[in-house]
């Protein structure tokens, strides 16, 4: 029987959000690298002053093998309060968790017992693949009117890759979301601007691409992608193709603004072949000089505001794929946007930096604090094994709802790991304390390293999570 209110953990606003209680728990994805056991989700107690603070409390495994969990997430979430679409009744207790490699789509119950997972429905490929036309499901986004997936690509393996829809109570495919591709070929992340009728697709590669690995030919030839889409949100038509130049490689993560008026948002930007760089970008609605701010109309643009380097290398220490440069590239793989539009927080999985910006000024980031820990040269170690060099680097990076906790795991995706930790990536989840004024250090308590071959990836938090939601009303 449905609740006769509105789920506790949905917020009109960002801001109202920010002052929800903390999270007790983490959802973790652990993922087998070779296949040799089921993939899982893990349950992760990040309740200071617990007894099992930082450890494992609970674990589902999937029932194949060979899945790849990637970017799951929450069914419902604050979007449900929109006017124009309410679902105000739905809960926020199922995970949805998607195979890339697998195409399969498990749906997880949390809410019998939050620590002890259930599955409730298994969506398999060939199903997907005839409701909606598109294989290796990526990330997850709980929309205002159903459950949007991104995909990378086709069953057969190439493109278009894009976004299909998730019926709210069933789970069911529906459709694929877009009316018409337009230029749009290559798929990763997307985001909404739900203020201003507008959807944000990201590119990386088809599944031909991505699956055995990064391939130096297509890179080096600018096939990977390199430019963002804007589309209307409510007709899933495409209206503007921003590229960046094809130097510019793997547009990856996108975070819009959490306040639903503005119209801009961050993309993360993996590599550039002029220098190994990596970079940050903004998309925003140019209005004519107001910029980010209002409705109506106007043109989107794209313009670069954070460049990473490279850092020199001897190739002895360098991977083999790297060996030629002789340096270690960044690799910005992740980024996060604090609720309050304040904190963007950018993983550096190559070189093991995880870099704090102060973006109120989202024109004009100021950099306010960085952390080593891992990287492919300098192994920075953890606080509470000083003696002990980490390999792997930051990875996906979660921020809690307040901003003041930041989650990390180094696993990338299984076949890109081995390329740039051919030793073997030990992998690891951490936890920084972070001081939205600026500043943030790694807990010396928590430090959570994974059995042999098991590598971690995505991290969801109970109750939601900086990243999860999208917000109907300003603050």
């Amino acid at each position: 029987m449905p609740t006769l209110r509105p789920d506790p953990t949905f917020y009109p606003s960002a801001k109202q959000a920010a002052e929800a209680p903390p999270e007790e728990l983490a959802y973790l994805a652990m993922l087998s690298p070779n296949a040799s056991r089921p993939d899982a989700i893990g349950v992760v107690d990040v309740k200071p002053g617990s007894n099992s603070y930082g450890r494992l409390v609970g674990q589902f495994d999937m029932p194949n093998v060979g899945d790849e969990l990637h970017h799951f997430g929450w069914n419902a979430c604050s979007a449900s309060l929109c006017p124009w679409a309410p679902h105000p009744h739905v809960e926020r207790r199922y995970l949805v968790v998607p195979g890339i490699n697998s195409s399969r789509i498990h749906i997880l119950d949390t809410k019998p017992n939050p620590r002890r997972p259930e599955l409730v429905k298994t969506i398999e490929p060939e199903t997907l693949a005839k409701k909606t036309g598109y294989a290796s499901p990526h990330t997850v986004h709980c929309g205002p009117d159903g459950i949007y997936l991104s995909a990378l690509g086709a069953p057969g393996g190439d493109g278009p890759g894009g976004i299909f829809v998730l019926d709210h109570d069933s789970f069911e495919p529906k459709r694929a979301w877009e009316r018409d591709h337009g230029p749009q070929r290559l798929a990763y992340d997307f985001a909404w601007h739900l203020g201003h009728d507008t959807t944000i697709t990201s590119e990386w590669g088809t599944p031909n691409m991505v699956q055995n690995g990064l391939v130096p030919e297509l890179l080096l030839s600018g096939k990977y992608g390199n430019s963002i889409h804007v589309w209307d949100l409510r007709k899933g038509n495409h209206r503007q193709k921003l590229e960046l130049g094809p130097q510019y490689q793997m547009t990856l993560e996108l975070r819009p603004a959490r306040d639903p008026r503005k119209a801009y948002g961050f993309l993360g930007v993996v590599i550039s072949l002029e220098d190994l760089s990596a970079s940050v970008w903004i998309w925003y609605l140019d209005q004519g000089g107001k910029s980010g701010n209002g409705a109506g109309g106007g043109e989107w643009k794209v313009k670069k505001v954070i460049d990473i380097p490279a850092e020199s290398a001897e190739p002895a220490d360098l991977p083999p794929l790297l060996q030629g440069f002789k340096a270690v590239p960044p690799l910005v793989s992740d980024i996060n946007l604090s609720l309050d539009d304040r904190q963007l927080y950018v993983s550096c999985w190559g070189t093991g930096e995880l870099r704090q910006y102060d973006v109120t000024d989202p024109f004009n980031p100021e950099l306010t604090a960085t952390t080593r820990i891992g990287g492919i040269v300098r192994r920075a170690s953890h606080p509470s094994q000083p003696n002990k060099r980490l390999n792997g680097g930051p990875q996906m990076v979660e921020l809690s709802r307040d901003g003041r906790r930041v989650y990390l795991t180094n696993s990338l995706y299984s076949p890109w790991d081995g390329q740039f930790y051919p030793e073997g990536l030990e992998s690891w989840m951490v936890k920084l304390d972070t001081r939205p004024e600026g500043g943030m250090a790694l807990d010396p308590k928590f430090l959570l390293a994974m059995e042999q071959g098991v590598r971690c990836h995505q991290v969801r938090l109970q109750g939601g999570d900086a990243s999860s939601d999208s917000f109907c009303f300003s603050s």
